[in-house]
């Protein structure tokens, strides 16, 4: 096969406008399957968080092949917060389908990739999705793209881009609306017609940048990467060239390509084609596999720096190594230094102490991923409340910002601008009511986002929809205050039982029910008020031998607050933790004992 018949391509969009979904279609329609197979619906997200969430993590590969022509497919994340996959990817690629929803338009997150795209001159196809939803408005759609484009400086080259109107949900593209249509042969066609074939020198020495590293069982360490000059054989000797120049001999024990969703082995690979590659058991992303006797590397993208860190720690409360499989201060290290070898975003920093890591991700949701997942792996440990990276500049500090788009019902336009002034977000423009909703963009500190969302969908009743993407670092803004309410922590280790919780519940709201173990200095609610309360939920009532009316089966109790990894990331506060294992989320002050806490609040008074 010869690299014109190859096509590389990348697809981006925001959360939730239907990449996986379309990418499910033309798996399908290219002959993948069989026609009595069983498939999934999103395919490419195959891991359970990606599945719950509704959003792609980690940037997948597959391909397709379309009149004997290979289209290798990227899928890449939509969210702000895994842009280091997002950047990788868009070196193997030679062009992008920018998918778009035919309602909700330009979004923040097609924003962030796309200026990624046109600054590395990847050749754009615009693809307008769900053309079938009742309040499509796609001509408008395609409209403000255009401005879109413009805005981020595009080339003239890049705004004379084709568009394809789509429903992935149907399987159908059209190159106009007016048009029948009952496949997505349009699609390919535009694919293969405006994507350019991969260039480079089939003849040359062999080049290839690896940029995601996989792994299994069977082979070890897996990288994969494309193919920029020459070609690549099986039990071939190599040079690995790492990203500050040093070199290191290797050998290329298995040669995988993509076919659908599978790995095939193959014998060779050549220019232009994405592979994977077994038998390098050290590499890592970012480094060069080059021909050993003309050894170059190449370049490899800027990541952009985290803006956010927490620290993780051995779990040291009382209720420790109970409930988790990995517990001890070496499996913490081991598994936060193995994930820096394939999350190119993330920053791991030994303390001052031997039991606690420094982890900087790229927001609030690139770290409670990593959270979860080790927790679902059977971690145990504790993190802090987040904080942002600070950054001196000319002799000031300054501090990461986030631009923030809200679309909003007119109604609680009033209470969501009330909330971000508090949080020091500055207003840059304002669009007129779509449908009833009105979108704000501001400019926000990252800090102020910390612990905002589910405030936001209180006070919109749900109906919100938030975005933000890194702006850029600016000069501190000022104090922001944190919660404003205090804890209700437990005065005791013991059970809780009906009895307690019902004094307690007086105090604030709960977060756990009657049987719940706890332990003297376990956060179990929040205060009604600015203070910290000790509370006994442990408190049996007094034993008389009258059966009084008022036993603990009359005692009604509210429901409790769930607790939540993200719900506890937006409550704690400075001299707190959240206790993560893999049966429970807890929350905990750092000082266990009242009276030792008291004592350490009023020297910070003081």
């Amino acid at each position: 096969m010869n690299n014109i018949n190859i096509r590389n391509v990348a697809i981006i969009a925001h959360v939730d406008h239907g990449k996986t979904t379309l990418v499910d279609a033309m798996l399908k329609q290219s002959g993948i399957f069989r026609s009595n197979e069983k498939v999934e619906e999103r395919i490419m997200d195959s891991n359970d968080l990606e599945r719950e969430r509704g959003i792609t993590i980690l940037a997948k590969n597959t391909s397709v092949f379309y009149n004997d022509i290979k289209i290798n497919i990227v899928d890449t994340p939509g969210h702000a917060d895994f842009g280091g996959e997002v950047e990788r990817v868009l070196k193997m690629v030679d062009g992008v389908l920018l998918l778009v929803d035919a309602f909700e338009g330009v979004m923040p997150q097609t924003r962030f990739v796309l200026r990624k795209a046109l600054e590395l001159k990847l050749k754009p196809i615009v693809v307008v999705n769900k053309i079938d939803r009742p309040d499509a408005r796609p001509i408008e759609v395609v409209d403000e793209v255009l401005d879109l484009f413009i805005e981020l400086g595009a080339d003239d080259e890049q705004l004379e881009f084709p568009v394809v109107y789509c429903s992935a949900k149907e399987g159908i593209a059209k190159y106009s609306l007016e048009e029948d249509s009952n496949n997505l042969k349009p699609l390919f066609e535009t694919i293969i017609e405006n994507i350019p074939s991969p260039d480079g020198d089939i003849n040359g020495s062999l080049q290839m940048l690896v940029t995601t590293i996989d792994s299994n069982d069977y082979v070890g360490r897996i990288a994969v990467g494309k193919i920029y000059r020459g070609k690549i054989r099986k039990n071939q000797q190599v040079a690995v060239v790492d990203r500050d120049g040093n070199v290191r001999n290797a050998k290329v024990v298995t040669l995988y390509t993509f076919n659908g969703l599978k790995r095939e082995e193959i014998e060779e690979g050549q220019v232009g084609d994405i592979v994977a590659v077994a038998g390098i058991s050290d590499i890592n992303i970012g480094e060069t596999i080059s021909d050993i006797e003309n050894i170059e590397a190449l370049p490899f993208v800027q990541i952009d720096e985290p803006t956010l860190s927490m620290t993780f720690s051995v779990n040291d409360s009382p209720f420790a190594g109970k409930e988790g499989e990995y517990v001890t201060t070496r499996h913490l290290r081991d598994r936060l230094f193995r994930e820096l070898e394939t999350n190119v975003a993330l920053r791991v920093k030994e303390t001052d102490s031997p039991d606690a890591y420094e982890v900087s991700g790229r927001g609030e949701l690139h770290l409670s991923i990593l959270i979860e997942t080790m927790r679902r792996e059977g971690y145990e440990f504790q993190v802090s409340k987040p904080q942002v990276i600070y950054k001196e500049i000319d002799g000031v500090l300054h501090e990461p910002i986030e631009y923030l788009t809200i679309d909003v019902p007119e109604e609680y336009m009033g209470a969501v601008m009330e909330k971000l002034g508090t949080r020091k977000a500055e207003m840059v423009n304002m669009t007129s009511a779509i449908n009833g909703y009105v979108r704000l963009e501001f400019k926000i500190p990252a800090r102020g986002l910390i612990g905002y969302r589910n405030e936001f969908l209180t006070d919109t009743k749900g109906n919100g929809i938030m975005n933000h993407v890194f702006y850029g670092y600016e000069p501190y803004k000022g104090d922001i205050q944190e919660r404003s309410r205090g804890a209700l922590v437990a005065f005791e280790t013991g059970e809780a039982v009906t009895y307690g919780l019902y004094n307690a519940q007086e105090r604030g709201t709960l977060f756990i029910t009657p049987g719940t173990p706890v332990y003297q200095g376990m956060i179990v609610g929040i205060c009604s008020r600015n203070e910290d309360i000790d509370v006994n939920v442990c408190k049996k009532k007094h034993v008389t031998n009258m059966r009084a009316a008022g036993s603990d089966e009359a005692l009604r109790l509210s429901p409790p607050m769930e607790l939540t990894l993200e719900k506890c990331i937006e409550l704690i506060s400075s001299d707190e933790l959240i206790e993560v294992t893999p049966k429970s989320i807890r929350m905990r002050k750092k000082i266990l004992d009242p009276t030792i806490r008291k004592r350490e609040a009023a020297k910070k008074k003081q």
